[in-house]
């Protein structure tokens, strides 16, 4: 068995703090009111992370990279009919790099549409002013209705497909996501970790941040 750094601790952090905004996100929706504030906070939070991932998928450690992931119809099949093959235990199995596409994809239509959402009370999204009144109400419709539930849905499916992966007797995933570790039948290329990549991660970050902040900026009058 070999002991093998998969997920770089940029990577790391980026699923618990997005997992902590997401929770908080669906938390502050439901209580409404002032609460509101930080929703729009956290959303700015998701989007500017988002982002950084986005960019971290390009240049970040290997296992981490979009390229990375096993998309193909093929590969799906292949990990349906042999699950227990050690070339799926490295990195994210095709079931789980579908899972991770369409929970960013998800998200992020969540975030933007919450920036052109007016709930016709007392808040508005920052970008309102910028689209058409049709425009905002279909936003509002879908971050409100659909799109609340359709992220509630793969959330509890997230954790539901952790627990099956558990029950069928597979490596946990869980730890691996702490400390960025797992132990393989065969040696595999490990993920880059190092100083400099974690300065090039922050840095990264706060490309995304500023970003976000001068994107959100068009929509002041």
């Amino acid at each position: 068995m070999h002991k093998v750094r998969i997920w770089d601790l940029p990577t790391r952090l980026f699923h618990w703090a997005l997992a902590l905004c997401v929770l908080a996100l669906v938390v502050t929706g439901q209580i409404g009111g002032q609460a509101m504030v930080w929703h729009f906070r956290f959303g700015q939070a998701v989007l500017s992370l988002l982002v950084f991932r986005l960019l971290w998928g390009l240049v970040g450690g290997r296992w981490s990279r979009w390229t990375r992931l096993s998309l193909g119809p093929r590969a799906v099949g292949a990990y349906l009919r042999q699950s227990h093959d050690p070339r799926w235990h490295a990195g994210h199995n095709p079931l789980g790099s579908w899972a991770v596409v369409v929970m960013l994809l998800c998200l992020l239509v969540q975030a933007t549409t919450g920036l052109f959402s007016d709930d016709e009370i007392a808040f508005a999204g920052p970008l309102v002013s910028l689209v058409s009144g049709a425009a905002v109400s279909a936003a509002t419709a879908w971050h409100k209705g659909w799109g609340k539930i359709l992220l509630i849905v793969l959330v509890l499916s997230h954790l539901l497909a952790l627990l099956v992966h558990r029950w069928r007797r597979h490596p946990p995933l869980v730890p691996a996501m702490v400390h960025g570790d797992k132990v393989l039948p065969e040696t595999v290329p490990a993920s880059d970790d190092r100083l400099q990549d974690r300065l090039l991660a922050l840095g990264l970050l706060m490309v995304s941040a500023g970003t976000v902040q001068w994107a959100l900026a068009w929509g002041k009058p």
